[in-house]
């Protein structure tokens, strides 16, 4: 049975010491969750900070972006080997802030996910539409295309080390979420695409988060859905109390 996996997205919030005392209040709080996959994503300045914080616990290491190339003139870039160096054992690519704001595209968000895999740290792709999208019906043909977009290329052995994220991009920040039912009709929907793409075995055991809105007050009902392995948490992660107690009920899911 797949571990519920539990990252915790940052975002553009903490400094080195504020990331530092977050870090020391959730690794006080996780070590009886062994049973969870817990992640921490702080800001880039950070990183290897947290990781000195976090050696020797049972809660990885995350970036929340990185570029394709290994190294280069690339000014205010942040490479897949710099990330692995600053203690990281995950990354998150395609985040929909980063589309919004940066222009990222399928594709970039394909060569970010191929240059992760190329230099050891495990990708956790996001997905999702916008209210807009979804509003107009085509919230899976979003999904659909932003899911063979970022995968394009990749074979199944490199499958099994991508998370995929299903945040849909009007609950995000906005206090409302997904209904879970909602939530599991795109779960299942990328279930499918997966299979489609590569094999039913694979399909099956692909970790597929959900984000948007997480609290402690609704992770329990979403992570009881049949394809929903867990969430990407963002602004309950800056709080360690509410968060541990999402990694808590997400054990308990067990």
């Amino acid at each position: 049975m797949k571990k519920p996996f539990i990252a915790g997205n940052w975002k553009m919030h903490n400094t080195i010491s504020g990331s530092v005392s977050l870090a020391n209040e959730i690794r006080r709080g996780a070590g009886d969750y062994e049973d969870v996959e817990i992640v921490v994503c702080p800001v880039f300045t950070a990183l290897a900070s947290v990781a000195d914080v976090l050696s020797g616990s049972n809660i990885a290491l995350g970036a929340q972006n990185l570029f394709w190339e290994e190294k280069g003139a690339f000014t205010g870039e942040v490479s897949a080997p710099m990330l692995k160096d600053a203690g990281c054992k995950y990354v998150i690519v395609g985040h929909s802030e980063r589309r919004k704001y940066f222009g990222e595209t399928d594709e970039g968000v394909n060569k970010k996910i191929k240059a992760a895999l190329r230099f050891g740290l495990l990708p956790i792709m996001c997905v999702g539409e916008t209210l807009e999208q979804r509003n107009s019906g085509k919230a899976l043909e979003v999904v659909s295309a932003q899911i063979k977009g970022g995968l394009s290329g990749i074979i199944g052995e490199d499958m099994a080390k991508i998370v995929v994220a299903y945040e849909p991009v009007w609950a995000i920040g906005t206090g409302v979420n997904a209904t879970p039912q909602q939530a599991e009709e795109v779960h299942r929907y990328i279930r499918e695409i997966l299979e489609g793409l590569f094999t039913t075995g694979i399909s099956r055991e692909a970790v597929i988060l959900y984000g948007g809105s997480v609290k402690p007050n609704n992770i329990a009902s979403l992570i009881q859905e049949k394809d929903i392995d867990g969430a990407l948490v963002g602004g309950a992660s800056l709080k360690a109390d509410a968060f541990l107690e999402i990694v808590k009920k997400a054990a308990e899911s067990v």
